[in-house]
Formats: structure tokens, sequence, C-alpha cells
């Protein structure tokens, strides 16, 4: 439920509530979250609050905005492994416009930065990448 004396910002508050529903599996990969309309009329809050919120969870990655159809939980990709060679080293950094397109990433999904011993750099989107030794 949403407190409107908590110091906690109402928007965090309905971010929180609705990130919970979808790590407990209520709102699954694909589904649509309720309209914002309903959001607010359910929770007594304005749309502009429901927007900051849905906001919030599409910086973490957890939702896609596709308007007009809706906002809907992030369905996750096919992760990749990839094997680091000797001496290579791996850095996070937000992508670049042009990462973002190469890779289809949602805002909010941080690129790996893999750089070799020779210099040379691989990007990856970090939630599509899992990283191992040999």
């Amino acid at each position: 439920m949403i407190d409107h004396s908590a110091d906690r910002a109402v928007f965090r508050q309905l971010a929180d509530l609705l990130r919970n529903s979808i790590a407990s599996g209520e709102l699954g990969p694909g589904e649509p979250l309720p309209s914002e309309l309903r959001l607010a009329q359910d929770y007594g809050i304005s749309r502009t609050t429901v927007r900051q919120a849905i906001g919030q969870l599409r910086t973490e990655g957890l939702v896609t905005v596709d308007r007009p159809r809706g906002t809907f939980v992030r369905v996750p990709e096919a992760v990749q492994t990839v094997t680091l060679g000797r001496g290579e080293r791996v850095g996070a950094r937000m992508p670049t416009d042009a990462e973002r397109r190469k890779h289809r990433l949602a805002e909010g999904v941080p690129v790996l930065v893999v750089t070799a011993a020779d210099g040379a750099e691989t990007v990856h989107p970090a939630d599509r990448v899992q990283l191992a030794r040999p």
C-alpha cells in the first residue's frame, strides 16, 4: 500500500510495489502492467506520479513501454557465455546511443567492456552475457 505520509517518495513506493510484483512472478515476462489510469485510481495518486514510477522501472530495465499499447514486463534475453582470455579485464559502463541501438538495449541496461592484453575492446550487453574464466 502507498503511505502518503512516509518519508519515501510516493512514486518510489509504487515502483517498489510493482518491482515486487515482477520479482514474485505475479507479473510475468511479457505481461502488461495495469494502465496508468488504473494505477492512479487504485492507489489514489496522480498519473504523473505513476509515470515517474514506470520511468524508474524502465531505467532499471524491468519494463518496456510500447506506446500506445502500454507498459510490459521485460522479457529476458537469452544469456551467452563469454570466456575471458588470459590477461583480459572487464569493466562496466552505460552504452553510447550507437551501442544501445546495435545491441537493442533497453534503457538502463549497461554494457560490459572486455579489454584484451593488446588493448582491443569488445562490448557486450550486460543483461545477456555471463562471463567465465577458462
